[in-house]
């Protein structure tokens, strides 16, 4: 079928993207799905900062590309040897998939998945094919095996999970990543426990929904650190205790004070080497820093060996929220049908695909928390 995509040709073009234009937007042929895979009708797409680092070239990817790892949609032709997916379901989509047969993918760790992370690699999806193509038959490559910046994507099922009609589908598209990330960070890397004391470096969307998971987990001080105060008021709406300014010289001397020496678990969510180094100086001896944002790929952190050992103190990777998505998500979407995990408060705005190259301005500069593509125009 022909559809419309948003299409990148190019990674590191200069900001103001609404001039440099990193995504075109053009159409583009889709085939499929094969066996094993599914043709989704794509309703809406979230942009995150992880597609904004690709965008700037932190992250390479094979080009040209069809963008967007985060999204939500119909379900509607399904491959032979398809299970528990069926036209018509409402399906939230991740960038995580296992093969479901290697050591990780055993132990309940899919985003860890060799296998399916070198197809991702090469711009292909999970099952090794690629059924995106340029209008004139050109090679055109997968975005973390889903491409959800299109009108309709072919998936492996391993990407998607059935999620109740009763969520609206711009707000079903953020537990592909922004709360699956930030929950599952809070929830199973960290575990944290009634009473403990976090801090939440990076208010976006992942941010914010760790700042909500931490107060559904118990803790007693939540502490949210950012470049933009401007954020504070929807920080504390949804859970935060404290708020800090990052630029605030003395930001860390007042966590601890605040905490009587420290965090137990600080939440690094920027990706930037700086916000890391806080994290380490915010933590209480025998506490924990969870690495959650991305950054270049080829950046490198020291740390002193001697506290990192005689303070037992934890430094941790949390990548996609260190779980199983199709386990979960229900979870996440149980808490916030029950108003307990307010995620739809991320959503700053709709856009349509003439508006996308500015959105990520606006994502730039911190101006927006969550801003959702509808690429047929409507929900």
């Amino acid at each position: 079928m022909r559809m419309t995509a948003a299409v990148m040709y190019e990674q590191g073009l200069a900001a103001p993207f609404a001039q440099s234009q990193p995504f075109r937007i053009e159409e583009v042929e889709l085939e499929g799905p094969g066996d094993g895979e599914v043709l989704v009708e794509v309703r809406a797409a979230g942009l995150c900062h992880s597609d904004l680092s690709v965008i700037e070239g932190q992250r390479k990817r094979p080009l040209p590309i069809v963008g967007g790892h985060e999204g939500a949609g119909i379900v509607r032709e399904v491959g032979r040897g398809v299970k528990g997916l069926a036209v018509g379901d409402h399906v939230a989509m991740a960038g995580v998939a296992g093969c479901g047969q290697c050591r990780v993918c055993r132990a309940g760790r899919p985003g860890l998945c060799q296998a399916v992370s070198g197809a991702r690699a090469e711009g292909l999806l999970a099952t090794g094919s690629r059924r995106l193509r340029l209008a004139d038959g050109g090679r055109l490559n997968h975005y973390s095996g889903i491409s959800v910046y299109a009108q309709y994507a072919v998936v492996a099922p391993q990407s998607l999970i059935k999620i109740d009609h009763a969520v609206p589908l711009d707000v079903a598209a953020l537990f592909g990543c922004a709360v699956v990330t930030g929950a599952g960070a809070v929830f199973n890397s960290a575990q944290v426990k009634p009473g403990a004391s976090v801090a939440v470096i990076g208010l976006g969307g992942v941010g914010l929904t760790a700042v909500m998971a931490a107060r559904e987990a118990g803790a007693a001080r939540i502490v949210g650190i950012d470049v933009l105060p401007s954020k504070f008021d929807l920080a504390k709406a949804v859970g935060a205790t404290d708020c800090f300014d990052a630029r605030d010289p003395e930001v860390v001397p007042k966590v601890l004070a605040l905490t009587d020496g420290g965090v137990d678990h600080a939440f690094e969510i920027s990706g930037h080497l700086t916000a890391l180094e806080m994290a380490q100086k915010l933590t209480v001896r025998g506490g924990e820093v969870v690495g959650v944002g991305i950054g270049k790929s080829t950046s490198a952190f020291t740390t002193l060996q001697l506290p990192w050992v005689c303070e037992e103190r934890v430094l941790r990777g949390s990548f996609m929220g260190g779980g199983v998505p199709q386990d979960d998500v229900p979870k996440y979407v149980d808490l916030y049908l029950r108003g307990r995990l307010p995620v739809d408060r991320l959503r700053s705005d709709h856009i349509g695909f003439d508006q996308l190259n500015h959105a990520f301005d606006q994502l730039h500069t911190g101006a927006v928390v969550r801003q959702i593509l509808l690429p047929h125009g409507k929900l």
